[in-house]
């Protein structure tokens, strides 16, 4: 008998065993081999999940102290070093052959075990700044400067040190149970997600030149979207496209009282806001998913002065490629007309100055991996996540040919997911001050996923990894 046998083997199985009972083979003896095969197999799945269940259960205490010191510990983005250093050691302990400062603070650890396929599993390292009110214990009180030199608080707001827990945790069980997987297994520590910078510095650095490419790569992200204890699945975009505008108006500026004399910056922002709102309600498709927000406006500095120019800040968000090209375009037309319209004598500046790409899940990943976590976790412990518009610079990552398996990690204590959602209410999201995840359910499930779903991907060839991905992706366009 194998090591380990995936659901699929088991659906397999079970299909066999309803046509041979169907009377697509009325041989009695045929019919019992097949049942005790099945028997055998689902036996032998069980003891795998009991035994994963015990495997986390040894590496958790170590994986929650280094939850606890890097919560308590967080740093910004392009400033992650004492946290890259403490996950570099923890998998040189391992036996992992680790590289540093790959790309800024990223880090790169290789597990090598025999031939097989190469799986890259990433985590971030970054946190956000931002002033933890969750009471916990163990809450960050950090403060630092910022790159603009300003004093911030800094809070891990975004489950990035449940990340980078669950994936020690996870590294511990691979590298003590290589008889379980072949092939090389690929861990990321990526710098800077938060700014949507970290995967692309990486990657130009030489991610997948000096070190091998991955077949499949893997991450997953914890929100209260879910209560801890589960995971979400889902099959092509997960997160959208994301575009950063900043839009300078210029006007002609003057006395608050003597409004005709001047080209008033501030009303040409407020007529330009409203009606970027048309472009999703009116120019797109009803069904297609855009979102067009005015984060911020900046404008004057007194109440009787007509300032000279006013800043917009827009995201800009999406999924498909011809529906951003609409948008954006839309965008630059509707701010030039505007600002013509109320006449002005100079155009308006329009940035597009940051950028990342939708993050689409390989449909061929989605539809092997669900069974082995409904395995792993219990078929009830496992959703169908729905799109949604936040953005993940992974996407850099799929841009370079690596099909994705991108899932979700509940994060909320499932009690007060319950009463908030009988409520009608939201539980705080990811970003927000008391954003805090219920730890332990979390992280044993965070651990257990990922195992389950590398011990999948790490069986077989490459090039049957390889080929099934290509051909779920050709068959699904």
């Amino acid at each position: 008998m194998p090591d380990r046998l995936t659901c699929s083997r088991i659906n397999e199985e079970i299909h066999k065993l309803t046509l041979l009972r169907n009377g697509e083979c009325q041989n009695d003896r045929a019919y019992l081999a097949m049942f005790l095969l099945l028997v055998v197999v689902t036996a032998s799945a069980w003891a795998q999940t009991a035994g994963t269940s015990g495997e986390v259960e040894n590496v958790f205490p170590q994986a929650r102290a280094l939850y606890v010191d890097v919560h308590q510990n967080p740093e910004l983005s392009g400033h992650e070093m004492q946290t890259a250093e403490k996950l570099a050691s923890r998998l040189r302990t391992l036996g992992y052959e680790v590289t540093e400062h790959v790309g800024g603070n990223g880090i790169v650890a290789l597990l090598k075990n025999g031939p097989g396929p190469t799986v890259m599993l990433r985590t971030e390292l970054d946190a956000l700044p931002v002033e933890e009110k969750t009471g916990l214990p163990y809450a960050s009180k950090t403060h630092t400067k910022d790159d603009a030199g300003r004093d911030v608080p800094v809070m891990h707001a975004c489950g990035h040190d449940l990340h980078m827990a669950s994936l020690i945790g996870t590294a511990t069980i691979m590298a003590n149970t290589k008889n379980t997987w072949r092939g090389t297994l690929m861990l990321i520590g990526q710098p800077a997600e938060e700014t949507i910078t970290g995967a692309k510095k990486m990657i130009d650095d030489g991610l997948f030149t000096r070190f091998p490419k991955p077949d499949v790569a893997v991450a997953l992200h914890t929100s209260n979207e879910l209560p801890a204890g589960k995971v979400g699945v889902a099959s092509g975009y997960r997160y959208a496209n994301a575009d950063s505008v900043r839009i300078t108006i210029f006007g002609k500026g003057g006395h608050g009282s003597a409004p005709h004399t001047t080209v008033d910056p501030i009303v040409i922002a407020a007529r330009t806001i409203l009606a970027l709102q048309t472009i999703t309600s009116r120019e797109v498709k009803p069904g297609e998913a855009a979102v067009v927000t005015v984060g911020y406006i900046q404008a004057g500095t007194k109440n009787n002065i007509i300032p000279d120019q006013a800043e917009l800040g827009l995201t800009v968000r999406s999924y498909k490629p011809e529906i951003r090209k609409q948008v954006l375009a839309a965008v630059t037309r509707i701010t030039k007309a505007e600002a013509v319209a109320s006449g002005a004598q100079r155009e308006p500046l329009i940035e597009h100055y940051e950028a990342t790409d939708a993050v689409y899940n390989d449909p061929a990943l989605a539809q092997r991996l669900k069974p082995v976590l409904e395995l792993a976790l219990g078929k009830e412990n496992v959703a169908v996540a729905e799109p949604i518009m936040g953005s993940e610079d992974f996407s850099y990552f799929i841009a370079q040919g690596v099909p994705s398996f991108f899932f979700g990690l509940g994060g909320a204590d499932p009690q007060k997911y319950a009463q908030a959602k009988a409520a009608g209410e939201n539980l705080p999201s990811n970003h927000s001050s008391l954003f805090a995840p219920d730890l332990d359910p979390a992280l044993h499930t965070g651990i257990a996923a990922e195992v389950a779903v590398l011990r999948n991907l790490l069986t077989g060839s490459a090039g049957e990894l390889r080929k099934s991905t290509q051909q779920q992706s050709r068959s699904s366009q």
